[in-house]
């Protein structure tokens, strides 16, 4: 009898545990940004295209003494540690690029149905991005057995021969830790799948989030 409300008791107790863990996978966690307005969106998106179209300049032999504009515009500004250009980029910048180039620029908060990124990657219908300190965080709305959930990625942000490397810190599905140890080997596998997206253009040099931003540094 003791064993029988033994095992009934641990049974009960897995039972819970699994209706927590699936409450924590579809619960929403707490966003790492908020949503930009639509003109946020293009101010954003055209600052960062100018910083690229800057450190590109900057990049080629005949821009290398170039001064920097007194405009208002993002300018290129010199790396404290060299001579080589580097810009600055804002998680708002980054995350209005993002918005633009899935579709969501429109304030709408999903994409098309049979809209992906890769093959035989999930549908991702919404995305947030933001830095701090040297980390980046972000998170990725994708259905999960016919459910939306929120996954959530941290990690440092690297170059490596011409391409961006990430390494995670933390893992969330939903607002359920994952150990980083258990998603590591598979991230890193589906990167390396991906190399081609994680390609540097030619003019960058190095890439890492320092201070609260993405800091790009000319080859």
């Amino acid at each position: 009898m003791k064993k029988f409300k033994l095992d009934r008791i641990i049974s009960i107790a897995t039972l819970v545990a699994a209706l927590i863990a699936i409450v924590l996978v579809l619960k929403k966690p707490t966003p790492v940004s908020v949503p930009q307005a639509p003109a946020a969106v293009a101010a954003n998106a055209q600052s960062f295209d100018q910083k690229l179209t800057q450190l590109e300049q900057a990049s080629q032999p005949a821009q290398a003494n170039t001064q920097t504009s007194p405009s208002p515009s993002p300018v290129v500004t010199q790396s404290a540690s060299g001579p080589k250009a580097e810009v600055h980029i804002s998680s708002d910048e980054i995350s209005a690029v993002l918005a633009q180039s899935m579709g969501t620029a429109g304030g709408a908060s999903s994409l098309s149905p049979d809209a992906s990124i890769g093959a035989g990657a999930p549908t991702i219908k919404d995305q947030r991005v933001t830095f701090e300190g040297d980390i980046v965080h972000g998170q990725f709305l994708t259905e999960v057995a016919g459910k939306d959930v929120w996954i959530t990625v941290s990690g440092h942000i690297g170059e490596s021969g011409g391409y961006a490397t990430f390494d995670p810190t933390e893992f969330k599905v939903g607002d359920l830790n994952v150990p980083v140890a258990l998603i590591n080997p598979t991230l890193q596998k589906k990167l390396a799948e991906e190399r081609d997206r994680m390609k540097l253009p030619n003019f960058v040099g190095g890439v890492k989030v320092q201070n609260g931003e993405l800091v790009m540094q000319q080859k």
